[in-house]
Formats: structure tokens, sequence, C-alpha cells
């Protein structure tokens, strides 16, 4: 993903346990009346989901609980930069409401091949590995890495090549992509401190228990705020097989439902070009450097 972020105004006082609570006693509503959505014909070349969603009314989307990208805010309704996105897109498709179904970051794409929900909407980062379980439309963000350090980044760390150089104590997010990228730069990953959001990661380099916290610029800006004790470092690309790389978070669909991505991808275009997309995620913490125009075959490889 996205890594899990990072993904607003609410970041630095709410905790991931609280988040997920709420999402949870959501997701248990939302379940109550169907647990599955009915398998997507294979016989009708793209699928049948968006016509099926048309004449329900409504989409079912698969989140995880993080900000910004999706979450249950303190007053028990779904927001985030993915379902808003969602709001605005579906509605233009004639699908009026949707309907979050909370699961683990983990779970997203396993939720979504078994039908638990319609469309992944959690800012999930766009790689080649699930690339060959789902497909993506094309990216509405992109976003570069930063680092929480203690205030004056005493080490000097500015990239993961610093962590390894200067023996760091590193520490990321639960299946966030900073792991691979700090492997890649030769930090061994039985020493990597795994905690389970960007929350963590602050309270884990306030109290000494780590030098640095890896995340997205938007999570490690929006977490720091209000912290006397950590700053985050300014953004950098990192290096993947050997190039300076730029990750894009997307919705993901099941693959045979190419008819939906398409229509999907349509009208992403145009809000892009109206400039109404950075209007809907600027809330969150969004800026004009995470708009872009990167497409999913780019990052799935070719």
């Amino acid at each position: 993903m996205a890594p899990p972020l990072e993904h607003g105004e609410h970041i630095s006082g709410t905790t991931r346990r609280s988040l997920l609570a709420g999402v949870a006693a959501l997701g248990a509503l939302g379940a109550a009346g169907c647990s599955r959505v009915a398998t997507a014909s294979t016989t009708t070349k793209g699928g049948e989901l968006l016509d099926r969603l048309r004449a329900a009314g409504v989409v079912r989307l698969g989140i995880a609980g993080e900000i910004p990208f999706g979450y249950i805010d303190k007053n028990g309704d779904l927001t985030g930069e993915a379902p808003e996105l969602a709001k605005a897109i579906f509605k233009r498709l004639g699908v009026d409401e949707v309907q979050p179904v909370p699961t683990e970051f983990g779970s997203l794409i396993p939720g979504l091949k078994a039908q638990q929900f319609d469309v992944v909407a959690a800012g999930m980062y766009v790689n080649p590995e699930r690339c060959e379980q789902v497909i993506f439309a094309d990216p509405d963000y992109q976003m570069l890495d930063s680092f929480i350090v203690r205030k004056g980044n005493p080490k000097g760390l500015r990239n993961y090549k610093d962590v390894v150089e200067k023996k760091a104590k590193f520490a990321t997010g639960t299946g966030y992509a900073e792991i691979g990228y700090a492997v890649a730069a030769g930090y061994k990953e039985g020493d990597i401190l795994i905690v389970p959001d960007q929350v963590a990661g602050l309270n884990a380099v306030e109290a000494g228990r780590a030098d640095v916290f890896a995340g997205t610029a938007l999570t490690t800006r929006e977490v720091v705020k209000k912290s006397a004790k950590a700053e985050a470092t300014e953004p950098f690309k990192p290096i993947v097989d050997g190039k300076p790389h730029v990750d894009g978070g997307a919705f993901a669909f099941r693959p045979t439902e190419t008819k939906l991505r398409d229509e999907f991808n349509k009208e992403l275009r145009k809000l892009k070009a109206s400039g109404e997309l950075l209007r809907i995620l600027k809330p969150f913490g969004f800026t004009e450097n995470e708009m872009t125009d990167l497409t999913a075959k780019e990052l799935c490889g070719g």
C-alpha cells in the first residue's frame, strides 16, 4: 500500500486500536444483511458487476481502518480519501450508496477475491505482486517516503542508505512497502522493529526504541504535527532495482471486472482534468505534489 497509512486531521490523537474498534462495529452492522456478494459472471465480457451495482444502488468497499485512506471517524461515519473518492465516482456511475466492509489490510485482497466486498478502497499501493492477483484502476495519488526522527535529526537519516550505514534502529509498519525498501538497501529484515501503524511508530521514536520510523510523506508530516520530540524528514524516492521509485495508490477490482475498472478510470480521469480530485483529497492532507499521471500498467511492470 499504500502501506496502511498512514492513511488527516484526527491522526495524532487517535490510536489504531480505537479506529479498528469503530470500524469493526460498523462492519458488523453492514454484514448483518449480507455477508457475501453474488459471484461475478465470467460469461459476460468485462463482468456484470457494474450492472448489478447499478441495480442494487450500493457498492461495498473493503477498507482497512487507516487514516487517511479509509476509516470510520469519531462520529461513526465512513470517510477517508478512498471512500470520499468512491462516493464521487460511483455516483457518476449510477451507484448512489457506498457501504464499508472493514478488514485488516492484509485481508483486503483475499476478501476481494472471496467476494466479501466489491472493490478495495484503501489507498493500496500498486505493485507487480498485487497485479498478479487483482486489477487496479490508475492511481489516484502518488507518494514518496519520509522518516520520523528525533527533533534535529541527530543521526542525519535522510534515506535508507543512511539508516544502514549509520546502523540506526529502524522501525516501520505492519505490511508496509518500506520493509522491502529497507531490506533492499541492506538492512537485515529480522532487525526491523515492526509496529502496527504510524502512531505507534511516532511513539517508538519519541521513547527511543527506534531512531527512525519509515512511512509515506503524507503520514509522517501529519502524525508529527503535535509532537514536541519528533519531526518528519524531507520526502525522498526509495531505490527499487537500482532506480528511484515513486509509489501510487489505487482502487483494486477482481480480475474479471474489467468493465467496472474501465468505467471507473474514465470518471477518475475527468476528476483529475477538472481539479476535482485534489479538492476531494485535500482535506485528508494530500497536496498538489501527490497528484499523478502514473498508470496502473506502469506500476504493474508493463
